[in-house]
């Protein structure tokens, strides 16, 4: 995605907390230019009373959306309601659906089918089916140590999500061969692409690593090589191939 992607952000305000706000938007604006941003929930209860200051500061508009029965979540309703509405309006060609509730599966992968960018964000105690309908899944938990990290690209003061497993590596070991010229060489670039429609939620940041590259490096299991541009450019492409 690039910067003129238009992203429509819509948050489940039960299922989210609040403290993570800042840190959302900042890795939404990565993908994206956030020009529709919500939150849905029942704003006369007490325990969302926290999200009035946070939502002025970030432009968000909450969505009032009373409970009509016991035990029904009438908040995703509404949610998937405007989502589709939205989708039919054209105004945006992405979303970020930021939940930890597993009601939204069939949401995101519905406008996957309409050809839509979904990104979801939600707690590591998000259901599987959730994560897997998304192009893309990013821990919250992550982004708070965002800022946090060395000169090596290894994020500190923070635990890491996960740990390197052998299943991890023989997933990359896959990935880099799939994606591999003649020579064993791959683009790194293709790789996490790979990697990506592979395991959605698969980030570097999950293992303490601020990029791919300092992750691959970390791993004696792989050969990194730079490459110039044909083009004059400061930048260096980033090959990586398995021993």
């Amino acid at each position: 995605m690039t910067k003129d992607t238009k992203i429509a952000v819509l948050i489940d305000g039960d299922n989210v907390p609040s403290k993570y706000i800042t840190e959302m938007m900042e890795e939404i604006a990565k993908y994206g230019t956030p020009t529709i941003k919500r939150i849905y929930g029942d704003w006369t209860k007490p325990h969302l009373s926290k999200w009035k200051n946070i939502l002025l500061e970030n432009a968000i508009t909450p969505i009032q959306q009373y409970g009509y029965t016991t035990g029904k979540n009438a908040t995703d309703s509404a949610m998937i309601i405007d989502a589709m509405d939205i989708l039919y309006s054209g105004k945006v060609n992405a979303f970020c659906l930021v939940s930890s509730d597993s009601d939204f599966t069939k949401l995101a992968t519905r406008l996957r089918e309409a050809g839509m960018m979904v990104y979801g964000m939600g707690e590591k105690k998000t259901p599987n089916p959730f994560i897997v309908a998304c192009d893309k899944f990013i821990y919250i938990e992550i982004l708070k140590s965002e800022s946090d990290k060395d000169e090596k690209g290894m994020i500190t003061k923070k635990e890491n999500l996960y740990n390197i497993t052998p299943k991890v590596i023989k997933m990359l070991q896959t990935s880099v061969d799939d994606a591999a010229d003649d020579d064993g060489w791959a683009f790194l670039g293709d790789v996490g692409s790979l990697i990506l429609k592979k395991q959605p939620n698969f980030d570097s940041r999950n293992f303490g690593f601020a990029k791919l590259t300092p992750l691959f490096k970390s791993l004696p299991q792989f050969e990194m090589e730079q490459r110039d541009k044909k083009s004059s450019s400061k930048f260096k492409l980033i090959y990586v191939k398995n021993k």
